[in-house]
């Protein structure tokens, strides 16, 4: 076994800690590092443009992803309405280099329509998808990102794949999670952390520069 591989599976509940909160029933059950073996399946974005999940949106990128559902009345407009502020904060970047993606978890209502009517709704901008396609796909999928929990009566229980995102960066295979309805600048510095692009090296090594002039990068 690869020992870093390993190591680096614990990521998505050390993150909750990150945040001060624990790692309690808003998380999913198994919150693994989904690696590179991501299905590539197809399926719908919002805009009515079919997609593989892996090839189009996944592979080269940084992303941020989340389950949701349109009728949803609890969590998932408030998750939304928290993630707009994260999307606003990164600017031009998404769709550019990072890409949001809202999934969701009842694709047989939520149709390419649906999803349409609710992200005119939310006011979502350009570089953020929501999702749907089969059942099947879409269980795929939540499974590779770990929005699952393995009692299967209570994986039955939608509510339980909502309320976190799955933030990677393909490229370097670097993965972790983030409470959904966390302060918009730590979402925004998780999605940060896995970008290992050389701007953003700089960047950080400018940033340590700055705190000490002392130190070497």
């Amino acid at each position: 076994m690869n020992h870093r591989r390993h190591l680096i599976a614990g990521l998505g509940v050390a993150s909750l800690y990150a945040f001060g909160l624990p790692a309690s029933a808003e998380a999913p059950a198994t919150a693994a590092r989904p690696g590179r073996r991501m299905p590539n399946v197809e399926l719908k974005t919002h805009t009515g443009a079919k997609v593989n999940f892996y090839d189009d949106l996944v592979r080269g990128k940084i992303v941020a992803i989340n389950m949701m559902y349109a009728d949803c009345e609890g969590i998932c407009p408030l998750m939304t309405n928290n993630l707009l502020r994260v999307q606003e904060r990164l600017a031009s970047r998404v769709g550019r280099d990072i890409f949001m993606y809202s999934i969701t978890i009842r694709p047989e209502i939520d149709t390419v329509e649906h999803l349409a009517d609710y992200a005119e709704m939310h006011s979502v901008n350009p570089g953020w998808l929501f999702l749907t396609g089969s059942r099947s796909n879409i269980d795929l999928v939540r499974f590779a990102l770990g929005f699952y929990d393995p009692d299967p009566k209570v994986d039955k229980e939608i509510n339980r794949h909502t309320g976190m995102v799955r933030i990677g960066n393909d490229v370097y295979d670097r993965w972790s999670m983030a409470p959904a309805l966390a302060a918009p600048e730590q979402i925004v510095a998780a999605i940060l952390h896995v970008d290992r692009s050389p701007a953003a090296v700089r960047r950080a090594g400018g940033a340590i520069l700055q705190a000490d002039p002392r130190s070497t990068v």
